[in-house]
């Protein structure tokens, strides 16, 4: 069992807010050409290439780009 804190690690003061930027900021993560995205195709491939060696390697770059989601 875990708890669960809607806390963040470090405070955040937003002064004014950028529409514009928050759209980019969200299109990276999420979009089509998002961190999101890149990994998922990098998962999902690696299940179609006959080589266990490059099924290493998409596990491998898959996993690093979750990674970078945060």
């Amino acid at each position: 069992m875990f708890v669960y804190e809607k806390k963040l690690q470090y405070p955040v003061r937003i002064k004014q807010s950028n529409p514009a930027l928050a759209k980019i900021i969200i299109s990276q993560y999420g979009g089509p050409d998002g961190e999101l995205g890149a990994s998922l195709r990098y998962l999902s491939q690696r299940y179609s290439v006959p080589y266990p060696e490059i099924k290493a390697i998409l596990t491998d770059i898959g996993t690093e780009e979750l990674g970078l989601i945060r």
